[in-house]
């Protein structure tokens, strides 16, 4: 079993609206729009000053994917990352994959100078949240609000 992370391409984007699509799908908050989530993904591709798409492969298929997303800290004065859609295909979890992945985006985020990085994780999800807390996150006295315009 071959594995590599690298960054996402258009040829991925099938495979990453489908990992949306199953990300989703476990989140109370939203709801899987595969139309929603390629434009999304579109948006991130076609503007790399927002962000990068990082996909985990094993044997050239993709089956897990991370969205970092930039931006800046002014607690830090540096810039910072929003990591958001950190998922992997239901049958490759539990293999470590999901730790190499955000590890990867990690160790490129901090190479760039990326001072803090941020997530949200559906508060119902222990085995996410036990699995951030196991790669260093730690609980935030913030809480999010959040409105659509």
């Amino acid at each position: 079993m071959t594995i590599r992370i690298d960054f996402a391409t258009s040829a991925d984007l099938p495979h990453l609206v489908d990992l949306l699509t199953e990300l989703f799908a476990l989140e109370s908050d939203f709801t899987p729009d595969p139309d929603k989530q390629l434009r999304g993904l579109l948006t991130i591709l076609d503007e790399p000053e927002l962000g990068k798409l990082f996909v985990a492969r094993v044997d050239g298929k993709v089956v897990g994917m991370a969205n970092a997303l930039f931006t800046i800290s002014t607690a830090e004065g540096d810039r910072a990352l929003l990591l958001e859609d950190v998922i992997v295909h239901r049958d490759h979890r539990g293999c470590g994959l999901g730790r190499q992945l955000v590890e990867h985006v990690l160790d490129w985020a901090k190479l760039r100078g990326i001072v803090r990085v941020t997530l949200l994780a559906d508060r119902d999800n222990h085995s996410a949240l036990d699995f951030y807390r196991k790669l260093g996150f730690g609980d935030s006295n913030m809480m999010v609000l959040r409105r659509k315009l």
